[in-house]
């Protein structure tokens, strides 16, 4: 998720003020049910003026690096939806037209990817693939992809200057010392200070339920009755948020890789139990290695592997790579370079390969995947301000850091790949200074929804599995299937198995069950 509301209707809203928590009031001091209310009018107002503006399609931007058989066009949405005549966004979209006949056409399929803070304007591209599923679902839908608000050319949200976040090789110690804490927490109040400080008021409004009324402002500019949608980890959330709010805009929606709803886990918890999801996937990942010794000569043993990579972390942070100075590498870009490990096996035999020249005195290829180059730092660092934005904004975030030491200080114990990486990313949350509301509690009553399909691996590392259980549970009605054994974020398009079962249900509105099961893709070679 990187490893998170409004109702469907008026009346779901008739709350009085009276029946407000004391805690359920705005800055501005509007009680939060009469600024629901108030946010539902406006994106109905939004909704009906974006039908009216539909898309005006042309040739992509440069900047895109899109093909020629793409499409881009903007939809406009107010920053503010309970002032949906004030300030505006205006959201980049871009469309693959199907490429079957007009029999097959069913309109157009929109996809999150996640993040929050993901870009989703290459989208089409999915249909490049040859003989992948989505070209297959390309014949009948028009591939929808789009930047949420904050994202790319969608009025970008950037906390803090790319060039002074990468000026240098940073180092992330095994365990951290009480100076380095103080360090970390200095860094976090300070990129909270600047967020407030260059985008003020504009922060309240980056909620997972302004993204949800954004989806439905594009569907009414697509002229679509009812939304066809998949979304990717943060992405499934979006979803079963869009699902609650407006149930009786939903049409085909797929949760791929999907986050737990829980209001209690949004998104404190859910990020502890993303530690020890990780922790278990580098585990996978270095007992594959060990495996293929005879490739790799890093170790017969997950143990011996995990030595090799301590002492490439510690050579980065000391300088000592017979005289090669890191060039701006140390162990916190590192562990973000092989975080990919946790996300696909496809990126398995790459980091064993960087890690085992790297032994041999060769630090070029990890070097190259753990210090990106200018224009993927500014792409990083506008996905980290909108993902601190939107998870920041809603959920239960301590304020008080002897609650963060002492989480993290013990979990850190059994999961230490990424667990004090993964407080770095979230602290400003502790210091934030926009508004901070209740998360959408997901659920939906029996028949309230059409089928919902689920696709989810056990060994997910970024989403793990039970959020998945938690998800088809909350949605009377839906399938779910399981890649039992995989380690897959992002199912779709992985494997045949489940992209049978994808296409069955896009295409035909079949799903499997209440459940089915697919095996593991196989594992990658050396």
């Amino acid at each position: 998720m990187r490893s998170a509301a409004i109702h469907a209707t008026l009346g779901a809203l008739a709350l009085t003020a009276a029946a407000v928590l004391p805690g359920d009031i705005t800055p501005g001091g509007l009680p939060l049910p009469l600024r629901d209310a108030r946010e539902a009018v406006g994106a109905a107002k939004a909704a009906e003026a974006a039908e009216a503006a539909g898309i005006g399609w042309s040739r992509c931007p440069a900047a895109e690096e899109l093909p020629a058989s793409t499409e881009c066009g903007s939809v406009t949405i107010p920053v503010d939806y309970a002032d949906p005549d004030g300030e505006k966004f205006r959201l980049a979209v871009s469309r693959k037209r199907a490429t079957g006949p007009a029999a097959l056409r069913r309109g157009p399929l929109l996809h999150n990817p996640g993040g929050p803070g993901a870009d989703g304007m290459d989208f089409p591209l999915h249909a490049t693939v040859p003989g992948g599923v989505w070209k297959k679902l390309n014949r009948s839908y028009d591939l929808v992809g789009y930047a949420p608000r904050g994202v790319g050319r969608s009025g970008p949200l950037l906390c803090a200057d790319p060039d002074e976040a990468d000026s240098g090789a940073s180092r992330s110690p095994r365990v951290p010392s009480e100076a380095f804490k103080r360090q970390m927490r200095r860094q976090a109040a300070a990129f909270a200070r600047a967020c407030a400080r260059e985008h003020g008021a504009r922060l309240d409004h980056f909620t997972t339920a302004d993204n949800a009324r954004d989806l439905d402002v594009l569907r009414a500019a697509l002229h679509r009755e009812r939304t066809d949608f998949i979304g990717t980890s943060y992405g499934s959330y979006l979803g079963a948020v869009y699902a609650t709010l407006f149930p009786e805009r939903v049409g085909r929606l797929v949760l791929d890789s999907v986050v737990d709803p829980r209001p209690d886990r949004v998104w404190y918890r859910n990020g502890l139990e993303q530690n020890k999801a990780f922790q278990r996937r580098w585990g996978d990942f270095m007992s594959w290695v060990a495996e293929h010794d005879s490739a790799y000569g890093l170790g017969r043993t997950a143990h011996t592997v995990q030595r090799n990579f301590d002492r490439a972390r510690d050579a980065l942070d000391h300088g000592s790579v017979g005289g090669w100075a890191g060039d701006g590498v140390g162990s916190r870009q590192l562990l973000r370079g092989y975080l990919d490990a946790g996300y696909s096996d496809e990126s398995w035999p790459r980091l064993a390969r960087a890690l085992a020249d790297f032994r041999e005195g060769d630090p070029r290829a990890l070097a190259e995947l753990a210090a990106p180059g200018r224009r993927a730092s500014a792409q990083r660092m506008n996905s980290d301000s909108v993902y601190r934005a939107v998870q920041c904004s809603e959920g239960h975030w301590p304020r008080d850091w002897s609650r963060w030491d002492r989480d993290n200080t013990a979990l850190a114990r059994e999961a230490p790949f990424q667990t004090w990486e993964n407080l770095r990313a979230n602290l400003p949350c502790a210091y934030w200074q926009g508004r901070s509301v209740r998360p959408v509690d997901v659920g939906a009553t029996p028949g309230e929804l059409p089928p919902v399909l689920l696709l989810a691996s056990t060994r997910d590392a970024a989403t793990p599995y039970e959020g998945a259980v938690e998800t088809w549970k909350r949605l009377p009605g839906s399938s779910l299937v399981t890649e039992r054994g995989s380690g897959t974020h992002g199912v779709a398009g992985g494997s045949a198995c489940a992209d049978r079962h994808l296409a069955a249900y896009l295409l035909d509105g079949r799903t499997p069950g209440r459940a089915a099961e697919c095996p593991a893709p196989p594992g990658p070679r050396p």
